[in-house]
């Protein structure tokens, strides 16, 4: 059995931040892939997926091409379910293929409209894998059964503790056991 490192905390708080650094410190050491916000007049306009091999897809955005029929949304985005699989999902499953610590960043509304998604963040964390990811800290019945696994680590970024998270994650991630939080 492998080991589960979830990090949670309200939108905006730094967990991408936090798994960005740790991502530089592990190198090639990880796989997967982390997503940020695509800016632009006005704010935020939606979001792109970056894989830590390099490859990049728009999953969610305001565009009108995301706003077709049939098409999920989330708040004010479409949500393009093809680009999760085929970039996303594809980066998870490469980082367990070669043994690589899976870095999945994140597990949130707009990825869980994808099954192949959902099913491989299961066999990642279930698997003989090291997981570290980020999830909603919205109450949902799916990252709440992640949340409630016995093997799964679960701690929550703040604004008094984002500024070492990083660090506590690598002192995980060399550790054994369950280390505490900052």
């Amino acid at each position: 059995m492998g080991r589960t490192l979830l990090l949670t905390g309200r939108p905006g708080i730094g967990k991408t931040t936090v798994i960005t650094a740790v991502v530089r410190a592990l190198g090639e050491r990880a796989g997967g892939f982390y997503t940020e916000e695509i800016r632009g007049p006005g704010g935020r306009k939606g979001f792109r997926l970056h894989t830590l091999d390099g490859k990049e897809a728009v999953i969610a955005h305001v565009d009108v091409k995301f706003r077709k029929p049939g098409c999920p949304r989330v708040g004010r985005y479409g949500v393009h379910v093809e680009a999760i699989e085929r970039v996303g999902v594809a980066a998870i499953r490469r980082a367990m293929e070669h043994g690589q610590i899976v870095v999945i960043d994140e597990i949130g509304k707009m990825e869980l409209f994808c099954g192949s998604f959902k099913d491989v963040t299961l066999q990642a964390i279930n698997g003989p894998h090291t997981v570290i990811a980020t999830v909603m800290q919205k109450r949902n019945p799916w990252v709440d059964s992640l949340k409630m696994l016995p093997y799964v680590t679960l701690w929550e970024v703040t604004f008094q503790n984002r500024s070492r998270m990083a660090e506590s994650v690598l002192r995980w991630l060399a550790s054994d056991g369950p280390l505490v939080e900052l």
